[in-house]
């Protein structure tokens, strides 16, 4: 089908983390979110046949863009919730720039988009969520950039096992995401790889996350972990106050 350019840019943003990590972000795991039921309301645990089949469908590599005109599969499903909101942030900015603004702050629910500094110079400060149900883990100093989180505590449901099951599902699995991490966040230049690294770096956990901040650089990050560490590159603990109870580790 043809597409239009802001599909086709949301499209090759998603396409460009999941090649970088290796499928951690997968946007054709739609079939499998539905089956969950956290794109319906109707949640339910789907038996490992079902999703097995269901996988047999889930393969970034299989979605061909070529200008416009975009193609997938028989059987395939495309979501870009992972990355939909980082692009009207970016495109958001865009406007206010254009219209001469120089100091704001917009919050797309978890994702938030800072413009200049304060109107005083000062920069702006962006709360970070406690996964653990605290007020915050701590406050960054920030100028010109763009903090978005994904975290397991934002979207879930309680099976009939009375297991709770989150919505960041782990495309080589078809279950939601376990790795040792509760929730990522992205400091970076640009809303919609912010918002597709986040998912990404949460499935691929603390090594594959610390890994791929390596090998990719472009971004700062923040890391909790299920067992209350912070996990920090530098650059992001430089702009960080950490108010919790929590240790900071800081990445080399």
């Amino acid at each position: 089908m043809t597409v239009s350019d802001d599909t086709a840019a949301v499209l090759r943003a998603a396409l460009e983390v999941s090649a970088q990590s290796r499928g951690a972000l997968d946007i054709t795991i739609y079939p499998v979110l539905r089956e969950w039921g956290f794109t319906t309301g109707e949640y339910s645990v789907p038996d490992s046949e079902t999703l097995a089949e269901l996988l047999e469908n889930v393969d970034y590599t299989r979605v061909e863009i070529t200008g416009n005109e975009v193609s997938i599969p028989e059987g395939f499903a495309v979501d870009l919730g992972a990355v939909a909101k980082g692009y009207a942030s970016d495109c958001a900015a865009e406007i206010m720039r254009s219209c001469g603004v120089s100091s704001s702050v917009l919050n797309l629910g978890g994702n938030v988009c800072v413009t200049g500094s304060k109107p005083d110079g000062s920069p702006w400060k962006v709360a970070v969520a406690d996964p653990f149900g605290g007020k915050f883990l701590g406050t960054l100093s920030v100028s010109d950039c763009f903090v978005i989180t994904s975290g397991k505590y934002e979207r879930y449901f309680t099976g009939e096992d009375g297991r709770r099951y989150h919505h960041i599902i782990d495309p080589s699995t078809g279950y939601p995401s376990e790795n040792g991490l509760s929730a990522v966040t992205v400091l970076g230049e640009s809303g919609v790889e912010c918002d597709a690294l986040s998912t990404a770096l949460l499935v691929l956990g603390e090594e594959g996350a610390a890994d791929l901040w390596r090998e990719r650089g472009g971004f700062e990050m923040l890391l909790v972990t299920d067992d209350r560490r912070l996990v920090s590159t530098r650059g992001f603990a430089e702009k960080f106050e950490n108010i919790s109870e929590m240790e900071l580790q800081i990445l080399e």
